[in-house]
């Protein structure tokens, strides 16, 4: 961190009396946040450090603020300085899913609040907040066109003919519009294990503290199930998989399970392959290559989502230019 960042920092901290507590490093991610805790006798807060221009925290702020006043768990808002990027939050803890699970927790335990805190969501009339834009064609094709900037490179392969990228695309855009046979909602868009936490004190729906949301959008209702339930960092369950699909269900009778296994399908399909693609940017652009760990696994969900015939024509693509020798990383 630079002396700069730093001095804003505490000039920050000071306005709203904190910089005289006791602070030490909380996490970081794959994007340019930072999160430090602050402690003194009152109790503890967090500090998110998104230093512009990479980052910006009004969304944060706005889908907290409406998710709050909705009743669900999210880091209330304590402070803002929207232009330096900086926010102090709500501490909930530090009893993330990914922690709790590594203990031994009972997964159906947590995996069941988490997928109601979805029907919750989804149920709303008013679950999409204001300046919540569609997840829109022309964004879900240049994340799944990751696989070709960055993952293909990695591995070695010989550059796309323009051919080859055109009839990429061509696949997404027949592919994609099948997503929306589900309704839309509130997409939180990174719903997974290591963004929950089980919030001490709390039960229901409260119990499970959202972490991470500021890349929302408007999309079809399957994909934070599909996110938290193929999860790129954990093999889930097969059986827990299948339960809490019908859980889901079962609080929404007009979904018919063949519109659902469709959108699911699709979703999978998108999310797997921007993850994919987003991985080996962090490695080979931002020099963070221990997500590389999780690439099996996410070939492992491809294979799964492209066995739909609706994927038919992804599939024979992806068997032609990313054949299964350029799926094997060696580290």
């Amino acid at each position: 961190m630079s002396a700069e960042r730093e001095t804003l920092i505490v000039g920050f901290l000071k306005r709203h009396g904190w910089d005289q507590a006791k602070r030490g490093r909380l996490a970081g991610d794959a994007s340019f946040r930072k999160y430090d805790r602050l402690e003194d006798h009152r109790g503890r807060v967090v500090l998110m450090d998104a230093p512009p221009p990479q980052e910006d925290v009004r969304p944060f702020v706005r889908i907290a603020r409406h998710l709050h006043a909705r009743g669900f768990s999210v880091p209330e808002v304590l402070a803002e300085d929207s232009e330096a990027g900086l926010l102090l939050l709500e501490d909930l803890g530090d009893d993330t899913y990914t922690r709790l699970l590594a203990r031994g927790h009972d997964d159906h335990a947590l995996y069941a609040p988490a997928i109601d805190v979805l029907i919750a969501l989804h149920k709303l009339p008013d679950a999409v907040p204001e300046g919540v834009k569609p997840y829109g064609i022309p964004r879900l094709l240049e994340e799944v066109g990751r696989i070709h900037t960055w993952y293909l490179p990695m591995v070695g392969a010989k550059p796309l003919s323009a051919a080859s990228l055109a009839a990429f695309e061509d696949i997404w855009r027949k592919v994609l519009p099948l997503a929306w046979k589900v309704p839309t909602s509130l997409v939180l868009f990174d719903y997974h294990i290591d963004n929950q936490l089980l919030v001490a004190g709390r039960s229901g729906i409260k119990s499970v503290g959202i972490l991470d949301f500021q890349d929302a959008v408007e999309g079809p209702v399957t994909y934070d199930l599909m996110s938290l339930l193929e999860d790129a960092r954990r093999d889930v369950p097969p059986h827990l998989i299948a339960e809490m699909k019908l859980r889901y269900l079962a609080a929404f009778r007009a979904i018919t399970p063949a519109d659902f296994a469709t959108s699911w399908a699709v979703m999978a399909a998108q999310r797997h392959v921007r993850v994919i693609g987003t991985f080996a940017r962090l490695k080979v652009r931002d020099n963070k290559p221990h997500y590389l760990a999780h690439m099996p696994r996410l070939w492992r969900y491809m294979d799964m989502c492209l066995a739909h015939p609706a994927l038919a024509d992804l599939k024979l693509w992806l068997e032609e230019h990313v054949p299964h020798s350029l799926r094997t990383l060696q580290q």
